[in-house]
């Protein structure tokens, strides 16, 4: 049975590995506001403690169409999802938001998630989400790489801009049991 309910959970509490949620299961990406968003899959990234903050960080290309809402927004949420929703996260990755609808052509659905004052866009069928407001950006130098294999990352030149986002507010689905646990804001109510 479905449960469209989240719950709010405090992060720190989080039971799973943050290398298997996003290096293995993926995450998208969605910079924006209902009425303006983008997403975007993405294998890279992370969470942790940073200059006394809880942090996620992710990794964007200014190639991607996600990436003017990176730059435009305050914040963008992180949204994980069970492996049944491994082909809607493919569709996220190769298709742009530039000419395409990806949450229809994923058959997912964009909600509104409220930490604090901000408002951010992710997904009812996520099974987490996380909230983050930018704190830090970067590009990253191609000079500063110390082990070569990074550079075949990059053939074409098309480094990712670093962001570092507070993280504001997490929830799980309220039928997820034993991910989460604490409080970090609410969903907005439809």
């Amino acid at each position: 049975m479905k449960d469209d309910t989240f719950e709010s959970f405090e992060w720190r509490d989080l039971r799973e590995n943050p290398a298997e949620l996003i290096g293995r299961r993926w995450m998208l990406i969605t910079p924006g506001e209902i009425g303006g968003w983008n997403t975007m899959t993405a294998s890279w990234g992370g969470f942790g403690e940073l200059w006394n903050m809880d942090v996620a960080f992710v990794f964007v290309r200014p190639s991607r169409h996600s990436f003017g809402f990176m730059e435009r927004d305050e914040g963008f949420t992180l949204s994980f999802f069970d492996d049944d929703k491994r082909r809607a996260l493919e569709i996220c990755g190769a298709k742009s938001g530039r000419d395409t609808d990806k949450a229809a052509a994923a058959g997912i659905t964009p909600r509104a998630f409220r930490a604090g004052a901000s408002e951010r866009v992710a997904f009812e069928e996520a099974r987490l989400v996380l909230s983050c407001r930018k704190v830090y950006s970067q590009d990253l130098d191609p000079t500063r790489f110390i082990d070569p294999r990074i550079s075949a990352s990059y053939p074409s030149g098309d480094l990712h801009r670093l962001y570092v986002g507070a993280i504001e507010g997490a929830w799980r689905r309220g039928d997820l049991e034993g991910a989460w646990r604490g409080s970090g804001g609410s969903p907005v109510p439809r």
